[in-house]
């Protein structure tokens, strides 16, 4: 998402293994739950530009990537675009346009069809990342991050987009255990700072999110009346650009 953020950073502990492995399948879990609970997919979203279609559609492809970079690891496309040492800007910019590109490619298929694609590709990945928790994920500025400290981000991810499906649908979003994300956020995405605060609160505004939408006077995305109209699937290909402060994850 390319996440803005403001503030500083905060002492940074390493997350607990069993509430980061905990909170990734509270999180995965979410997303099916609100998604099977989604009558109009062209309801919009927290996301700019995005209906809740093409938050489908991303989800499908981050939980593909997931997959594929720790399958990768340590040699994966993630690791030798951070082995560049780059700017954070120049790594949201370029995530985006790999997430962009990735986007335009997608079939157009119906929602619940993309979220079962997603559904796989992160029971997959959480099959997978317990027994190479140690292993190097990627170095970034000269420090190392494991496949554990990836696993965090994993779990931000998928809280965030939890919580944008639920106000999409006219519902709110709050994971079990907020605080382990504020932990998996520093080891798991060290190029982003985190804003002080309520962990939940910090981990959505330092995303881009605003907790009040979709107060007019919050974020980007606009509802319209009736958000949940008609039960229907509709089917469109995602917006090719993944400009916007919301929704669009760095991976």
């Amino acid at each position: 998402m390319p996440w803005h953020a403001g503030g500083s950073h905060v002492e940074r502990t390493p997350p607990d293994r069993c509430r980061v492995l905990e909170s990734y399948q509270d999180g995965a879990r979410a997303i099916r739950e609100l998604a099977s609970a989604v009558e109009d997919w062209t309801a919009p979203t927290p996301c700019a530009d995005w209906q809740l279609i093409d938050l489908a559609g991303h989800l499908r492809c981050v939980a593909e990537n997931f997959l594929e970079y720790l399958q990768d690891a340590p040699d994966s496309r993630l690791a030798k675009l951070f082995a560049q040492d780059a700017a954070s800007a120049v790594l949201i910019r370029q995530q985006a346009r790999q997430n962009a590109a990735e986007l335009a490619v997608l079939p157009p298929e119906p929602g619940p069809e993309r979220i079962t694609a997603f559904s796989v590709s992160a029971g997959a990945y959480a099959d997978l990342m317990p027994d190479m928790w140690d292993r190097t994920h990627l170095i970034y500025r000269g420090t190392k991050y494991t496949v554990g400290d990836h696993a965090g981000a994993a779990c931000v991810e998928w809280h965030l987009h939890a919580w944008d499906m639920a106000r999409a649908i006219g519902a709110d979003y709050r994971p079990r255990d907020p605080e382990v994300l504020v932990s998996a956020w520093h080891w798991g995405v060290p190029h982003l700072p985190l804003e002080s605060g309520d962990a939940w609160q910090s981990v959505l505004r330092s995303s881009g999110r605003a907790p009040g939408w979709p107060d007019p006077g919050e974020g980007p995305g606009r509802p319209r009346a009736g958000r949940q109209r008609n039960a229907r699937q509709g089917v469109r290909r995602p917006p090719a650009s993944s400009g916007g402060s919301a929704g669009r994850p760095p991976r």
